[in-house]
C-alpha cells in the first residue's frame, strides 16, 4: 500500500474519581499538590483521579489511528519519549505490519537497557495506534487480522470493591452478583483486618459457587505469601495474584511450588521476555498480560507462549479511556486459552460516554466490540475535550 502515516499527536486525559482507585485513603495517607498518595499497605503511589496518555496517529490517505498507555504518574514522560524520540522513526513508514515497526523502535534502545518501563509503555500506545490504522486499513477488525473471533463474549471479574469497610465492600460485591456478575477480586491493600478475614466475609456474603480472587500487590515474602494463601485455601481461593515483588523470581518459584492455588502473573511485565525469565523457573498456572503496557504486539507473543506452555490466560486491565481496554478484548477474543478477563468497573461504567463503539460488559461477561480496527474512537464529547488540551 502507498498509504504512510504522516502525523502523530499526543495527549493526556485526566478523568475525576470520587473515590481514589481501589477505595478511600486510610490513615497517614496524605494526598499532596500534585493529587498523589502512597497506599500504606504496599509502598506503592496512586492518583485520586484517572488518567492515561492518547495518541492519535494519522495516515496520508486520512485514515485515524488511535493508542493508549498508562499516564496516571508523570505523563510528561511518555509525550516527551513519543514526541522527541519515537515519533520522527514512524512518520513516512507503511502501518500494515505493526509488529516490524515495533520491534524497529523496541531496538533503538535496547543497547542502552531500555526494555521496560516508559519507553516500552510509550511503545505500547504507538504499537495500539497501528494495529488500529492497519484493521481500517483493510476493513477488519484487529481479532480478524490475527486470524479471527473464537470467543464472542468471555466471563468478566468484578475487580476491586473501592468501599471503606469490609461490610461495606461485602454489600457492593453482592449488588454485582445480582447484575449477574460471579466472578471477583479483592484487593490487600485496602483490606483492613487482612486477607484471610476479607476473604471469608466475602465467601459468606457471596456464596459458594462464586469465584473468589486476591491480589495480594506485590507485598510479601515467599513464606508469609505461603502462609497466607494456605490459610486462604478452605474458603476456595480462586487463584491469588503478585504474591511476591516482582523482582523476586525465586520467591515466587518457592510459592507457587508450595501451595496448590493457582498463581496469577504478569500484569507489571512489558514483553514477553518478562516471561520467559520466569515461566522458566516458576510453576505459574495463570499469567495477566495488561495492554497498557504490552501493546497488541507482546500481548500476542505473550498469549502465544502461554497456549503453547499450557497456561490459562486472564488479562489484566486497569485505569484508562477505553482504548487500550478495546485493544484487550479484541486480541483476548482471538485466544482459545483465555478463561476470564478483568473487570475494573469503578472506570468502565463511568467513563462509557468517552468512546464510540459497541463494546460492553454486562451481566458478567465482556462483547469485544465490532468493526475494524479497535473498533471504538473517541466520541464527539471526548475529541472536544481533547482539543482543549
Amino acid at each position: 500500500m502507498n498509504d504512510k502515516i504522516k502525523s502523530i499527536e499526543v495527549f493526556t486525559l485526566t478523568l475525576n474519581r470520587d473515590i481514589p482507585y481501589l477505595g478511600a485513603t486510610g490513615e497517614g495517607e496524605n494526598i499532596n499538590e500534585k493529587g498523589y498518595f502512597v497506599r500504606d499497605a504496599n509502598k506503592t503511589v496512586y492518583s485520586t483521579f484517572d488518567r492515561s496518555v492518547l495518541l492519535r496517529m494519522e495516515t496520508t490517505s486520512g485514515i485515524v489511528g488511535w493508542g493508549e498507555t498508562y499516564g496516571l504518574v508523570a505523563p510528561g514522560v511518555i509525550r516527551e519519549l513519543i514526541t522527541d524520540l519515537l515519533a520522527n522513526f514512524i512518520i513516512g513508514r507503511d502501518p500494515s505490519d505493526p509488529s516490524v515497526i515495533y520491534d524497529n523502535l523496541y531496538d533503538l534502545m535496547r543497547f542502552r537497557g531500555y526494555t521496560g518501563g516508559f519507553y516500552v509503555d510509550a511503545l505500547a500506545a504507538i504499537d495500539i495506534a497501528l494495529w488500529d490504522i492497519a484493521g481500517r486499513q483493510v476493513g477488519k477488525s484487529v481479532a480478524e487480522l490475527l486470524g479471527g473471533v473464537k470467543k464472542k463474549k468471555f466471563i468478566a471479574y468484578v475487580s476491586g470493591l473501592p468501599k471503606k469497610s469490609i461490610e461495606a465492600r461485602g454489600k457492593l460485591a453482592k449488588a454485582w452478583q445480582k447484575k449477574g456478575f460471579n466472578s471477583f477480586k479483592f484487593a490487600a491493600p485496602v483490606a483492613e483486618f487482612g486477607l484471610v478475614e476479607e476473604i471469608s466475609h466475602l465467601r459468606t456474603v457471596l456464596g459458594p459457587t462464586a469465584k473468589i480472587s486476591a491480589d495480594m500487590h506485590w507485598n510479601h515474602s515467599a513464606d508469609n505469601a505461603i502462609e497466607l494463601i494456605q490459610a486462604m485455601e478452605k474458603y476456595d481461593l480462586w487463584f491469588a495474584e503478585a504474591p511476591v515483588r516482582t523482582e523476586d523470581i525465586s520467591g515466587l518459584g518457592k510459592v507457587a511450588k508450595n501451595v496448590t492455588v493457582p498463581i496469577a502473573v504478569g500484569e507489571e511485565w512489558r514483553t514477553h521476555f518478562d516471561m520467559l525469565h520466569r515461566v522458566e523457573r516458576c510453576k505459574i498456572a495463570i499469567v495477566q498480560p495488561e495492554m497498557g503496557h504490552k501493546g497488541i504486539t507482546n500481548f500476542v507473543r505473550i498469549g502465544e507462549l502461554a497456549t503453547e506452555l499450557g497456561l490459562d490466560i486472564i488479562p489484566h486491565a486497569t485505569i484508562g479511556a477505553g482504548i487500550f481496554l478495546a485493544a484487550s478484548l479484541q486480541v483476548s477474543s482471538c485466544m482459545q486459552a483465555l478463561s476470564g478477563h478483568e473487570f475494573q468497573h469503578s472506570v468502565f461504567e463511568p467513563n462509557r460516554w468517552i468512546l464510540d463503539g459497541n463494546m460492553d460488559c454486562a451481566a458478567g461477561f465482556y462483547t469485544p466490540p465490532s468493526g475494524p480496527g479497535l473498533g471504538v474512537e473517541p466520541s464527539a464529547e471526548a475529541l472536544e475535550m481533547l482539543k482543549k488540551l
